[in-house]
């Protein structure tokens, strides 16, 4: 039995696209015109438009739009991408940005479900890990692409990236299964993660079950166990969030790191990542899923640590990172 499908290109396209070309192009494309400020404004504006995910959740389910939601998300996508590289100033850049991060979201949020309501359940963890991993390979190929374009035309490298999704309305139209009649109940997918935490707008991130009436359910778990594990799961992924969602830019100013260089860093980090989810897992199997998480999370203290020390030890100069407050909302050497 296969477990790919045709339509899995489709969102291997979307992960290139907004998992490894937006988040190196768009703040590199800010920082030419604008300060840092501005680039973490575009990149929230990106990661804003992912909380609409549950509108495109519950559209799908009430009028059964998977295919449109797939097909017009990529559609959007592409055209904010066009839009962002034909404009300038933060004010349309951020209303660009809004508008992909909505598309990637649309798309997303049905991924999943061409597989729950399609195979029997089963299957499904093995169809979903093969689906993540397409994205995440998508991922990596797209972070390995940003690499070779940031070091051209970052307005040609944009219209670029818009192709990746264009390309994806033939084999998300064509090749997604036809969904019918919804079933009585929604099932909470549980299934291996294949996928790095940076992703934006993956199918692992978005789910259609997170209404109000389960947000308001959380209020019980607040003082418990689970709630303090959520706290702290919340701080650790938006610091890692501050971080990548100007990396590039980042590495630029604090290190002197060229983009190119550090998109192919960033390439092979999720590559190896995508590589270590199995052994985690099976660890976790072992060991019990607190002490991988406690690992995990002391391993990134580490090493965000180790960046630190290694900012502050960087000499002055070009590609450091800005000496007076003043001039660290502005990108050195801008043009």
């Amino acid at each position: 039995m296969s477990w790919v499908e045709t339509w899995y290109l489709a969102y291997a396209l979307q992960g290139a696209t907004v998992a490894g070309l937006v988040p190196i192009l768009l703040p590199l494309m800010v920082s030419r015109e604008g300060g840092m400020a501005q680039v973490g404004l575009v990149m929230a504006a990106v990661s804003l438009g992912g909380l609409t995910a549950p509108l495109w959740g519950s559209l799908a389910d009430r009028y059964r739009l998977h295919r449109w939601l797939l097909t017009g998300g990529l559609a959007v996508t592409a055209a904010g991408l066009v839009a962002f590289a034909l404009t300038a100033g933060p004010v349309s850049w951020t209303g660009f940005a809004l508008r992909q991060g909505t598309g990637a979201a649309a798309a997303a949020t049905v991924a999943n479900l061409f597989v729950v309501e399609v195979h029997p359940q089963g299957e499904w963890d093995t169809r979903i890990g093969w689906l993540q991993t397409f994205y995440g390979g998508g991922q990596v190929v797209g972070l390995l692409l940003a690499g070779l374009l940031a070091q051209a035309h970052l307005r040609l490298a944009l219209l670029t990236a818009a192709g990746l999704p264009a390309m994806a309305l033939l084999p998300g139209w064509l090749g997604t299964p036809r969904i019918g009649s919804p079933p009585g109940t929604r099932p909470i997918l549980r299934h291996p993660a294949r996928h790095g935490e940076w992703t934006i707008s993956s199918p692992a991130r978005l789910f259609h079950r997170c209404t109000w009436r389960d947000l308001r359910a959380l209020r019980a778990s607040v003082a418990s166990p689970f709630g303090r594990f959520l706290a702290a799961w919340v701080l650790g992924y938006a610091g890692a969030a501050s971080v990548f969602s100007m990396y590039p830019v980042l590495m630029k100013a604090a290190f002197g790191v060229p983009p190119g260089t550090s998109s192919l860093a960033f390439g092979a980090a999720a590559g190896l990542g995508m590589a270590l989810y199995s052994p985690a897992g099976a660890w976790a199997g072992r060991a019990g899923s607190l002490q991988v998480l406690q690992a995990g999370l002391a391993l990134r203290l580490l090493a965000f640590g180790a960046l630190v020390l290694l900012a502050f030890a960087h000499p002055p100069g070009q590609g450091s990172w800005p000496s007076s407050p003043s001039a660290a909302w502005s990108w050195p050497g801008r043009s």
